[in-house]
């Protein structure tokens, strides 16, 4: 009598991303995480936004032949594109269109659509930031609406590397070092 093994509370990606179960992903053919990217219980990424486009036609013109129209709207689904070493806190929802690397989103953190984070940013517990703000690199983020606090210091982005909260995380976590 074989056993199966024990599924763990995390799913491990060959690249090292790390997504808890509990974790709500949607739309996930449009959403792209690089590497080492941990994703927390309870977290949801939006994977399924998409701009919408007016069709429109002159005044007085007149469609061609082999001319077909839509009536109505288009739209076009836009990728969700995560960068190396993020980490998304839980009960957090990222609708975000790109997040860079190195970036540390805290618990509760609601990131609207279409917002841009950029490289080396840390967003603190219970954030919420707007619709298509862009937070500049090197940045910390706090209120509600987001707003920068703060910058990670010149030299500082190492001490800002996610590597030992990656170890922390995942089906054999490794406790933090004292």
């Amino acid at each position: 009598m074989s056993r199966k093994p024990v599924k763990g509370e995390y799913i491990e990606t060959d690249t090292g991303n790390k997504v808890a179960r509990k974790a709500i992903l949607i739309g996930t053919q449009h959403i792209m995480l690089g590497g080492k990217t941990v994703i927390q219980a309870e977290a949801m990424i939006r994977g399924d936004l998409y701009r919408t486009a007016q069709s429109s036609s002159s005044s007085g013109s007149a469609p061609g032949s082999n001319t077909a129209v839509a009536i109505g709207r288009s739209f076009t689904y836009l990728p969700l594109r995560l960068g190396d070493q993020v980490f998304i806190g839980e009960r957090s929802v990222v609708q975000a269109a790109t997040i860079g690397s190195h970036v540390h989103i805290g618990s509760n953190v609601v990131i609207g659509e279409f917002a841009i984070i950029k490289d080396y940013v840390r967003i603190l517990d219970g954030t919420i930031v707007p619709a298509n703000m862009v937070i500049p690199s090197f940045s910390i983020v706090a209120g509600q609406p987001a707003r920068v606090i703060g910058e990670v210091p010149e030299g500082g982005h190492e001490a800002f590397e996610l590597r030992e909260l990656y170890k922390t995380v995942g089906n054999n976590p490794q406790p933090l070092p004292v």
